[in-house]
């Protein structure tokens, strides 16, 4: 949780709302929610445990917040480029007077005299006790259990006075059993044995085949693939790069030197100069792994973003954000700590409050979009868009499961929670949001072609390993918004009526482009090792992103901000279209990869000059 202020004006004016009670209505339900498959109930949660809520009071204007993100997005705009400033965008989406009045006496009726605001005061803070909340929500909490032990108070309905309906959208935590996940995968030394495909074909091309091998992945591979090659940032004061951690993941600093040393000698400084930026109590390190950190493998994720960014940008800016909490976590007794929400709410809600901020942001997290109470995952969505609007670049990894299924190619892990057990390809979250650019995952280097490994293939250390494909669906809570309409369309007409009724033919679509995902060169506990999945692509792709930024900032243009409308409309041009690869989830073929835009890969891989020259 934020800070804690005491609104003492409020406070002052709801004695006088107490002294003269006003009718309200009555209490009726605002949300239920199914029980996602893995958690049981195991009783009643205790009353005394404390709760961080977060209340989402509805937002002022957010179709004129929209209006104004696509406008600045739209590289056919008379206003392209021109990203608003903190203050407007908090200007616009600040809810009316009304709701907050209204919501402000609804607690302050109920005890609640201590609240922290969000920027723009569409979200409120509160911590409360579980007696206190049932209360305030007519709802009763239990404690649910997942099959991997997790524990964590959740319901599955709660209630509202039906006059505050209107005015709030969602209250977490309640019914949200999002447990997200790193989209990683093969945790393992580059000297063990990799499955190679058996289509692969090592590179002709001489000075590709010189760099790049299948067998473990580097920077110089990369800048050589992707044309970034010789490119030195020149903005580097003005111009910045960012990654998310969270599930208490850590960059560490003598990983990264060694991995530097190694890979990329001129960016070795790089290990000591990227800043730590905390969140809610999110950790930083400066020393190796502890015996802690050893025995439950953190930091695998972390390391690779870090090395994956220094390794292509150095010397722009670096800045890592780690997020304190584990979602849902049990309290921490001896501090009286409540259990965290969702990380990507404190994440973004810290991050609109600053000023000054990156021009990218790479995510390699998520779950299934189900997990979500669909309003929460609106508002989260929402509050991304504010961060599109200030010209902020989101990217976030597509998943590890193909069409569908995150888990894994099994097809009885793919049923949708509507409570009627129907089986469906289940999106991915926040992949799914459409104010963010999704990205997926390519394996080989002539031709790249879609991520995929079958099910029991060989796998590096010799044994039988899972499935592993570029994640890729369509979300079955947003609809497919106006800038990949036709892009989207064409495809649909292509695969025509290939797994009809296992996806939302009318949902936001992703990825949206992809990049190399398998068998990263890596350092981990002092070790080199590799590491694949759209945990890799997702820095990947914003490392070359962040250094187009470089260019338009040296030449005094706007940042490319949000990235789909330009996107879809002509930024493709500058990517290679991947048209080989597998896809498979649900025990199914999955999508199919094609020409053009596809459910798999997206538009392709980045060719940097080409974008650059596109983005001018």
């Amino acid at each position: 949780m934020l800070g804690v202020s005491f609104l003492l004006t409020v406070a002052a004016a709801a004695q006088v709302i107490l002294a003269t009670p006003v009718a309200r209505s009555t209490y009726s339900v605002k949300e239920t929610h199914h029980v996602p498959r893995g958690w049981t109930q195991k009783g009643r949660a205790p009353k005394s445990q404390m709760l961080a809520f977060q209340i989402g009071v509805k937002q002022g204007d957010f179709a004129e917040l929209e209006r104004q993100l696509y406008e600045v997005s739209d590289p056919s705009h008379p206003r392209y480029g021109q990203h608003l400033s903190h203050e407007q965008v908090n200007e616009i989406v600040k809810p009316k007077d009304e709701a907050l009045d209204l919501v402000h006496e609804w607690l302050l009726s109920n005890g609640v005299n201590a609240f922290d605001y969000s920027p723009s005061k569409d979200w409120i803070n509160i911590k409360i006790s579980i007696e206190d909340a049932e209360r305030l929500l007519d709802t009763e909490y239990s404690t649910y259990v997942h099959v991997d032990g997790t524990e964590a108070p959740r319901t599955t309905k709660w209630s509202l006075p039906l006059h505050l309906h209107e005015h709030i959208d969602t209250i977490q935590p309640t019914t949200s059993f999002m447990r997200i996940k790193k989209n990683a995968v093969d945790y393992v030394l580059s000297d063990n044995k990799v499955y190679i495909p058996a289509d692969y074909k090592p590179p002709t091309d001489q000075t590709l085949a010189r760099v790049c091998t299948i067998n473990g992945t580097t920077p110089e591979c990369f800048k050589t693939l992707y044309k970034t090659l010789g490119y030195k940032p020149k903005a580097l004061s003005k111009n910045k790069i960012a990654f998310n951690n969270f599930l208490g993941e850590v960059p560490i600093r003598p990983d990264a030197k060694l991995f530097l040393e190694k890979y990329e000698p001129s960016a070795v400084s790089g290990a000591q100069e990227f800043k730590f930026i905390s969140i809610d109590g999110g950790p930083q390190q400066d020393g190796n792994l502890t015996a802690d950190q050893l025995a439950e493998g953190t930091s695998r994720e972390a390391n690779l973003d870090v090395q994956t960014i220094l390794g292509m940008t150095y010397p722009m800016s670096v800045i890592a954000y780690t997020t304190g909490g584990e979602p849902p976590q049990i309290p921490d007794a001896a501090t009286g700590d409540p259990p965290g929400n969702e990380p990507y709410l404190a994440w973004v809600t810290y991050v609109l409050k600053q000023e000054d901020l990156p021009q990218v942001v790479s995510t390699s997290y998520g779950d299934d979009e189900q997990t979500v109470p669909i309003a929460f995952a609106k508002r989260v969505c929402s509050d991304f868009a504010q961060l599109g609007a200030r010209g902020v670049s989101l990217l976030f990894s597509s998943g590890d499961g193909g069409a569908g299924d995150i888990a894994g190619n099994h097809a009885e892990l793919c049923i949708s929670n509507d409570g009627k057990n129907t089986t469906k390809f289940l999106a991915s979250f926040p992949a799914s949001c459409p104010y963010v650019t999704t990205v997926g995952a390519t394996q080989g280097f002539q031709p790249e072609v879609a991520a995929y490994r079958p099910a029991n293939s060989l796998g590096p250390d010799g044994k039988l390993h899972g499935y592993y494909a570029s994640g890729s669906g369509f979300s079955e809570y947003f609809s497919r918004p106006k800038y990949q309409d036709s892009a989207v369309q064409g495809y649909l007409e292509k695969i025509g009526s290939l797994h009809k009724g296992l996806y939302n033919t009318a949902g936001r679509g992703y990825p949206d482009i992809s990049a190399q995902g398998l068998y990263f060169e890596y350092f981990w506990n002092a070790t080199n090792g590799i590491i694949s999945g759209t945990s890799a692509s997702a820095p990947l792709m914003s490392s070359v992103i962040a250094l187009v930024n470089d260019d338009l900032i040296s030449w005094g243009k706007s940042p490319l901000g949000f990235l789909n409308p330009w996107l879809y409309q002509k930024g493709y041009k500058g990517f290679t279209d991947i048209l080989g690869g597998g896809n498979g989830g649900c025990n199914t073929t999955g999508f199919p990869v094609t020409k053009d835009w596809d459910a798999v890969t997206g538009f392709g891989t980045p060719i940097f000059p080409e974008i650059v020259k596109l983005a001018k």
